[in-house]
């Protein structure tokens, strides 16, 4: 096992040199992408990025918190109709992405007081009929929506001829791996330990010190400010809003990603954000019978690996590490 022995250490996703290196090839393969995938599948990987920001932010509250929400379809609405509306007045893309992600932040903070009170399945249920009801107020609240003829999000306009898809991929590359070392440098600082503690006991960790209403709520905020981004960033790239698009279905595809990426896991989040975006693509073409996989598929990772995929990866790497002395 490595020691870690500093702060740094601590912070830096790989730890030895060949590790690094490895990392680095990764990230140059994923940025040359454009120029040798086809785009289609460059759409997906588009879809894989921006999904991975909302599922990271879930993962926060789930896997690092203990803190359980069905409601995440709420909150990628109120980001993705708050970013359209922002667009639709002119305002850049970067300053209306952040306040997609503030604005549902804040109805994450409102929308944690509850769990100061309520645990578990209560807490779950409680998180749902936010969902639902910010599913019906935008269905049926027209100046919001936009009524019947949706919101048409204007199209970002790529600079140096770059064609608009590689532009697209890039852009959500880029962020996607801004949100993911912020991620990375939370859960490694006080506030991440602090969010570990509170989901381990709430008794030993305000004993400790922590202060449970701020922790929680701090955790609400957070997750929901990833998820805002997230559909800010799926509004632009779907480009027409319509309230049918944020129904139940997104938020248990965001808790089927965490559970089979793998709790308390950055790397899982992103593998399941891959697996939730390109297992039903590559079955595409069997029609009917792509739920029934995807769904076999979803049993076959929790039964052979109750880890995830997460655990998957650490078990390659443990792998490698001891080779040959296995």
């Amino acid at each position: 096992m490595d020691l870690v022995e500093n702060y740094r250490e601590e912070l830096r996703f790989a730890r030895k040199p060949l590790g690094r290196s490895l990392l680095v090839l990764l990230l140059l393969a994923l940025a040359v992408l454009p120029w040798w995938c086809p785009s289609g599948w460059l759409a997906r990987a588009s879809m894989v990025c921006l999904l991975a920001i909302g599922v990271i932010g879930q993962n926060l509250l789930i896997g690092y918190s203990g803190l359980i929400s069905f409601g995440q379809a709420g909150f990628l609405a109120i980001g993705a109709y708050a970013f359209g509306h922002l667009r639709i007045a002119g305002v850049p893309f970067p300053v209306a992405l952040l306040a997609a992600g503030v604005a549902a932040g804040l109805a994450g903070y409102l929308v944690g007081f509850p769990s100061l009170r309520l645990k578990g399945p209560y807490l779950a249920i409680a998180t749902l009929g936010f969902g639902t009801a910010t599913y019906q107020i935008f269905a049926n609240v027209e100046w919001l929506s936009g009524g019947r003829a949706g919101l048409s999000i204007p199209p970002l306009q790529p600079p140096f001829g770059i064609a608009r898809d590689t532009w697209v991929y890039l852009l959500y590359y880029v962020i996607f791996l801004v949100f993911t070392g912020a991620a990375y440098n939370l859960v490694s600082s006080y506030v991440g330990r602090a969010l570990v503690a509170v989901r381990d006991s709430d008794i030993a960790a305000e004993s400790m010190g922590v202060n449970l209403s701020r922790t929680k709520l701090l955790a609400f905020f957070i997750s929901s400010f990833y998820t805002g981004v997230s559909g800010a960033l799926m509004a632009q790239y779907l480009g027409h809003l319509e309230p049918q698009a944020f129904n139940i279905s997104e938020s248990m595809n965001f808790f089927v990603a965490v559970i089979v990426g793998g709790l308390a896991s950055i790397e899982g989040s992103i593998f399941g954000a891959a697996f939730v975006v390109l297992v039903p693509a590559l079955l595409g073409s069997l029609r009917w019978a792509v739920p029934v996989l995807f769904g076999t598929a979803i049993l076959s990772v929790l039964i052979f690996e109750p880890l995830g995929l997460a655990g998957m990866w650490l078990k390659t790497r443990l792998y490698f590490r001891l080779w040959p002395f296995r």
